[in-house]
C-alpha cells in the first residue's frame, strides 16, 4: 500500500429519489459520517443523498470534487493528492454502484496504480437487479453498455448482439440515455426475431418500478411506451 495514503471507498447511491435507508445498508450509511472528502459525479445529487442519509447540517464542512464525463485526465491525476496524510476518500456515482458504467472507474484505476487500497461497499446495482428479475440466463451474460445512437448503426449492433446471444446462450444487457429509451426499444422489436426474449426493467427500486420479460413477438402485440426514465434492457435469443 502507498505510504501514508488513505483508502478509496466505493459508496453506492440510491437508484431513485426515495429514502436511502430502504436500499442502502445501515452500515454503509453510517460510514458516510466518517468522510470529509468526496469525489462525485454530480455534487448536487450527492448533497441531497447525504442530507437524506442523516448528514443534514454538516454538509457545508465537506469537500467535494467532481469526476464526470467532462473531467479531463489531468484533473483525475490531481485527485491523487486527496489521499495524502492518510485521508480516506469516498467515491459516489450519480446512481447505483460507482465505477460501473461510470467515469469514476478512472479514479479506481489511479488508486490501484498507486497502491491505494480500494474498498467496495454493498448497494443496489440496476444491472444485476434487472438480470435477477428477468428470468433470462444469469450464468452467462454480457454488459454491453451504451450502443450507437444512430439508427442504422444501432440496428446493426442489435443484430450482432442477438446473434452472439443465440450462439452462446448469453444474456445481453444494454442501457440507454432515457430520452432514447423508446427509440432503442422500437429498434429491438424491429430487428430481433419474434422468439427472442426481451426484458424491460425501468425505475428499479422505486415506487414506479416496472420489470417485464416477453418475446419480441409478444412485445409487438402488447406495445409499451417507456418514457424518459432509467431503464435496463436485456436480450436473450
Amino acid at each position: 500500500m502507498a505510504e501514508n495514503k488513505g483508502r478509496l471507498y466505493l459508496i453506492p447511491s440510491p437508484l431513485g429519489d426515495g429514502d436511502p435507508t430502504e436500499v442502502i445498508p445501515a452500515p454503509v450509511l453510517k460510514s458516510l459520517e466518517g468522510f470529509r472528502t468526496f469525489v462525485v459525479e454530480e455534487v448536487r445529487t450527492v448533497r441531497r443523498y447525504l442530507s437524506r442519509a442523516g448528514l443534514k447540517g454538516r454538509i457545508e464542512g465537506l469537500e467535494f470534487h467532481e469526476l464526470n464525463e467532462h473531467t479531463d485526465d489531468a484533473t483525475v491525476e490531481s485527485y491523487l493528492s486527496l489521499f495524502n496524510d492518510g485521508n480516506d476518500v469516498a467515491l459516489i456515482s450519480e446512481a447505483g454502484l460507482p465505477a460501473v458504467a461510470d467515469p469514476g472507474a478512472k479514479l479506481v484505476a489511479l488508486a490501484h496504480k498507486n497502491g491505494i487500497r480500494v474498498v467496495p461497499a454493498v448497494g443496489p446495482s440496476s444491472l444485476m437487479m434487472a438480470l435477477m428479475a428477468s428470468g433470462l440466463n444469469g450464468q452467462s451474460f454480457a454488459f454491453c453498455g451504451y450502443i450507437p445512437a444512430k439508427t442504422d448503426e444501432r440496428r446493426s449492433r442489435l443484430k450482432t448482439l442477438e446473434k452472439v446471444s443465440g450462439q452462446l446462450g448469453q444474456t445481453q444487457i444494454l442501457i440507454e440515455t432515457p430520452y432514447r429509451n423508446d427509440a432503442l426499444f422500437a429498434d429491438i422489436l424491429s430487428v430481433c426475431s419474434p422468439s427472442t426474449r426481451v426484458c424491460v426493467a425501468a425505475d428499479i427500486t422505486t415506487d414506479d418500478e416496472y420489470i417485464m420479460t416477453r418475446t419480441v413477438g409478444q412485445w409487438r402485440k402488447a406495445g409499451l411506451t417507456i418514457g424518459k426514465r432509467p431503464c435496463v434492457f436485456l436480450i436473450l435469443a
